[in-house]
């Protein structure tokens, strides 16, 4: 399993999100790089954003969902075109970002 993992759930369905592109970014001084991509899975999961072994150093990184193309192929209309969370490796632990999603509203925490 990768370092960094995430999980996306759909509230307004009771189920995971699938198919859904995550991108991570790394911050180089005010630019963001692209690190790395993924796609979420029939259960919602992405368990290998980064290659086994690889770990991130200590920073900021961004991780990009893009929602809106999940939302229009199930014909709902949604508010947010993506959603981009900013958060801040310290160390060598493993950090889950689950992303509970519905068409008008989010949240996110630091998961387990």
């Amino acid at each position: 399993m990768s370092q960094l993992t995430t999980h996306v759930l759909d509230t307004s369905r009771g189920k995971p999100a699938e198919g859904i592109l995550v991108i991570l970014y790394a911050d180089g001084s005010g630019n963001w790089q692209e690190m790395a991509k993924g796609t979420t899975n029939a259960d919602g999961r992405i368990a290998d954003l980064l290659p086994t072994g690889i770990l991130l150093a200590a920073g900021l990184y961004k991780i990009k969902f893009f929602t809106r193309p999940y939302f229009e192929q199930l014909a709902v209309a949604s508010f947010y075109p993506y959603v981009e969370i900013v958060f801040e490796i310290s160390s060598q632990a493993h950090y889950h970002i689950p992303l509970l999603l519905g068409p008008f509203g989010y949240t996110t925490y630091r998961g387990s």
